[in-house]
């Protein structure tokens, strides 16, 4: 439009005074006025040309990304830059697509547009049936790739028509059949399933310049008697997990107590060991006082006990000796006492009985008596019967 304004102000500038009255002055307002038609035709058909890719020129925005195709060499440029992107005209076109993230909705129980359709319902591999109230795809075209979704599907929207409904609901309920009715309410395996579907649709999209961002997958449904099954289950499961986590923290805590009871035990021990140490050292000490102590007692003790030997074997040397002697005069004794016989036993006898009081009857009745009688009793016997 802004040609059509410099178009106008040219004809403006050029336009020849008016006449200001008679059939010439109608004649030239017609004139002028057929012109202005002309140019006005000329601009809008400008435009149009410009609008459709194929004026030259075309502007990009930040949410966009252009495809210049040459139409001689069959070659595409891709520009992803904001700002005007220039071309030749009727030899080359350009086409401008949508980066932004798109949406694909599973919802509801009809199918309102292409990117709008009915519910996911998935059949368990137990024979089971689920749904997600709520699907939702995000995906875009890869920028860099432009140039196949334009071969692929052509300019404009049109990616958004097929390519995601066409495989989404397929490879969907394959992922998510794999598991059964009591697997796929755990969050870890729904969760893991959307990846892997994701997966598998960016292996084929990608082939056509798209891409699937993320799949944002619901809590799957159940019917109202599985869902309470499901409920009691995860309430089982949870206090199976809180008493796993009881007894992993009472493990600890085991684990905990042996450590400070080997810990305490090993103070204790080192305390005793040292203590032992020096018991043993001091006992050590008293074994070498004692040992010392018993060697000079020991040495005392022989000492001594030779000094008494020694003694004795002198008081044995002198009362053998004199027993020598003593034998001497008992054997020179012995020798007399045979000289003398029975006269020196009666001396010894006298000598005996010198201190002894005699009551002697004034008779005698043995010339020679072999008994003496005393008042109290029998003295002794020299010889036979009295």
């Amino acid at each position: 439009m802004a040609g059509s304004d410099d178009f106008e102000k040219a004809f403006a500038r050029s336009e020849p005074p008016k006449d200001r009255g008679g059939r010439g002055g109608v004649q030239g307002r017609l004139g002028r006025g057929l012109l202005a038609g002309l140019l006005l035709a000329a601009t809008l058909a400008l435009v149009l040309v410009m609008a459709s890719g194929q004026g030259g020129a075309i502007e990009v925005q930040a949410d966009q990304v252009a495809v210049i195709a040459n139409y001689l060499t069959g070659e595409t440029e891709i520009h992803e830059e904001p700002g005007y992107k220039f071309f030749l005209p009727f030899l080359q076109q350009g086409f401008l697509f949508d980066k932004r993230v798109q949406e694909f909705v599973m919802q509801g129980e009809l199918d309102i547009d292409e990117n709008h359709v009915r519910k996911l319902t998935v059949r368990a591999n137990d024979g089971s049936n689920l749904w997600f109230d709520d699907m939702q795809i995000q995906y875009r075209i890869i920028p860099s790739k432009a140039d196949l979704v334009l071969a692929d599907s052509g300019e404009g929207d049109a990616f958004k028509n097929d390519w995601v409904r066409a495989y989404a609901r397929s490879v969907l309920r394959d992922e998510f059949g794999r598991f059964s009715s009591s697997d796929i309410s755990d969050p870890t395996n729904y969760n893991s399933a959307a990846a892997s579907a994701k997966d598998r649709m960016n292996a084929i999209l990608r082939r056509h310049g798209l891409e699937v961002i993320r799949i944002k997958t619901p809590k799957p449904k159940f019917d109202d008697h599985y869902e309470q099954a499901i409920e009691d289950r995860k309430v089982a499961n949870q206090e199976v997990e809180r008493i796993k986590a009881r007894a992993e923290q009472l493990r600890r805590e085991r684990e905990r107590l042996v450590a400070e009871i080997d810990a305490t035990k090993a103070v204790e021990f080192e305390v005793l060991k040292g203590t032992l140490n020096a018991e043993y050292i001091s006992a050590q000490k008293e074994k070498g006082r004692i040992e010392r102590s018993a060697d000079a007692y020991k040495t005392k003790v022989v000492g001594e006990g030779q000094a008494v030997r020694a003694r004795l074997l002198e008081e044995a040397r002198g009362k053998r000796e004199k027993a020598l002697k003593e034998a001497e005069g008992l054997e020179a004794m012995t020798g007399a006492l045979a000289q003398q016989g029975e006269v020196l036993v009666r001396e010894r006898l006298a000598e005996r009985l010198a201190d002894i009081d005699f009551s002697l009857v004034p008779y005698t009745r043995d010339a020679q008596p072999t008994r003496i009688e005393l008042d109290g009793g029998p003295v002794g016997t020299a010889g036979g019967q009295p």
